[in-house]
């Protein structure tokens, strides 16, 4: 058996099946909470602990456990095509942990083939978002924009993305080479240019509007951004010849 960190497991050894199986159904939403989210590590530790009191029931397991363990790949299998895994390479899978299962006898074989199924899983989950990618970026890039004029969390963007945070950031650095806070940024400057351009509202106004905090703020931002202020900025569009006056 593998080290790991969790105690001991004391099991009834009249009814080890029972103790594993309320294990599982506790730790159930957090282990399919894991897998439509991508996240291997949480997954890992949650099957670790499984195995920890597979491993303590011992000579005593029964054919209960093996539909208890198919049942959690089932359940996983269905949280992966939730998370947008092909349904065909799942049912797939399914198969192929049906027929791998019914030949374990031993703990170590149980183990690896618990761990292996996992990785499949997570594997044909990973191989629809690498695909699905282009549109993850493009859906926060658009809500970004759409939303900059408010306040704007990475947590809510990545939630109506359908990715995780962490996730949502390295993606969005992969694609554009900016991180979150870069992008909203260039998302409000290019709001206030529009309205810089096509209003007469106010410095302090326009820095309302595109959600920053304070007029100072916005005029920082922008300095830094553009290379001029918002003031020379507009007075620069109303000096050229409207044939001549381009975005920016």
């Amino acid at each position: 058996m593998q080290n790991n960190d969790f105690p001991p497991v004391f099991l009834d050894p009249c009814f080890p099946f029972d103790r594993i199986r309320e294990l599982y159904l506790y730790e159930e939403p957090a282990l399919l909470s894991s897998i439509r989210r991508g996240d291997r590590k949480e997954a890992t530790r949650i099957i670790n602990l499984l195995l920890v009191h597979i491993y303590s029931a011992g000579a005593q397991r029964s054919e209960l456990l093996k539909g208890l363990l198919l049942e959690l790949i089932v359940m996983m299998s269905r949280a992966a095509v939730e998370a947008g895994a092909s349904q065909t390479e799942v049912l797939g899978l399914r198969f192929q942990h049906l027929t791998e299962l019914a030949g374990i006898d031993d703990d170590e074989h149980l183990a690896r083939w618990l761990r292996a199924s996992v990785v499949r899983i997570f594997e044909t989950v990973e191989l629809h978002q690498s695909a699905a990618l282009p549109s993850i970026v493009a859906r926060a890039l658009q809500i970004i924009r759409e939303e900059c004029a408010g306040p704007l969390a990475r947590a809510d963007v990545a939630r109506k993305a359908g990715v995780s945070p962490s996730h949502l950031a390295e993606l969005l650095h992969e694609r554009t080479g900016r991180s979150f806070t870069e992008l909203v940024r260039e998302a409000r400057v290019g709001r206030a240019c529009e309205l810089l351009r096509g209003t007469e509202l106010s410095m302090a106004e326009i820095a309302a509007e595109c959600g920053f905090c304070d007029q100072s703020y916005f005029t920082h931002v922008f300095q830094k951004l553009k290379n001029e202020t918002p003031k020379q900025y507009r007075d620069g569009f109303l000096r050229t010849p409207k044939t001549q006056k381009n975005p920016p």
